[in-house]
């Protein structure tokens, strides 16, 4: 039989990753903050923990996706946190994106308790994790990720060793800079389209297929020409990686210029209440450049 899993932060990623987990045969102790969201995933065969650190009981491996840096933390070490409840030798995996020197910190912590820590942030959006797509980039020991290897294939399609504890981060950061980037060029073309009176479909279709193509384009184009601002990744979390990445940056001397200027649009979009709303929605900002209300 399949090893036991913990599965703590059951929002938009994590659901979806537990559910090709439960797919996949692994028995999953899930707990998440707002309860409704792990009991829809209870029919499933999710068994419903009532913290994390007794979604951690008995579990060869737990995997977090919450939020931010101090959420890990709370989640890991606080009262009734993973920490407490996790077997000697078990693998906690942090697919979150948080800070580099955090999640090598936390690494040594755990390990004076016995604990294995795999750095996987993961990127896909909401779509990869629904169908079990994702790619992991990994920081860890190479034996501790062969261990864990079958639990990130359920989830994900592209497991990437790229060096130990913290440079999984450090990779998932370079990642944000270039969705940041490719969302601002993307909608500030989409706009300039738009301006000119160009038929918008038509234009995504004869730009996708060439040079201009990616990923962020044929996923995302289409919603902003529909103005479809449903998150598969939200401003909130954006803008929160890219402040992980202005930090880091500024540490490391290297500049980030586009990086800033799109940061500095998905915060305008906070200050009006529009964090919740898709990554995508970021063609608002321009709209209000352009001096557009809506």
């Amino acid at each position: 039989m399949p090893p036991t899993i913990g599965f703590v932060g059951l929002g938009i990623m994590g659901a979806g990753m537990a559910a090709n987990l439960l797919k996949a045969g692994f028995p999953v102790r899930g707990w998440n903050r707002t309860a409704a969201r792990a009991q829809a995933l209870q029919s499933a065969g999710l068994h419903i923990a009532s913290s994390p650190s007794d979604a951690a009981r008995g579990a060869q491996s737990t995997i977090l996706c919450v939020s931010d840096t101090p959420d890990v933390a709370a989640v890991l070490f606080g009262e009734q946190g993973v920490i407490q409840g996790a077997e000697t030798n078990s693998v906690i995996i942090i697919t979150s994106t948080i800070l580099p020197e955090a999640v090598k910190n936390f690494a040594e912590k755990l390990a004076a308790k016995n604990l294995h820590l795999i750095d996987a942030p993961m990127t896909g959006g909401s779509e990869g994790a629904a169908k079990g797509t994702l790619t992991f980039m990994v920081g860890a020991d190479p034996q501790q990720l062969e261990s864990v290897r079958p639990v990130l294939a359920a989830m994900g399609k592209n497991i990437v060793h790229v060096g130990p504890v913290g440079q999984g981060q450090m990779v998932k950061l370079v990642n944000q800079i270039l969705v940041a980037g490719t969302m601002l060029s993307m909608c500030e073309a989409l706009h300039f389209a738009q301006a000119a009176g160009l038929d918008l479909e038509k234009t995504l279709a004869a730009v996708s297929g060439g040079a201009a193509g990616s990923w962020t384009v044929t996923n995302r184009g289409p919603q902003v020409i529909r103005q479809d601002w449903r998150p598969g990744f939200s401003i909130d979390l954006q803008e929160k990686d890219l402040r992980i990445a202005r930090a880091t940056a500024q540490a490391l001397h290297a500049p980030i210029p586009a990086t800033e200027i799109a940061s500095a649009f998905y915060r305008s979009l906070q200050a009006r209440g529009l964090g919740h709303e898709g990554n995508h929605a970021l063609i608002k900002a321009l709209d209000t450049l352009a001096g557009k209300t809506a």
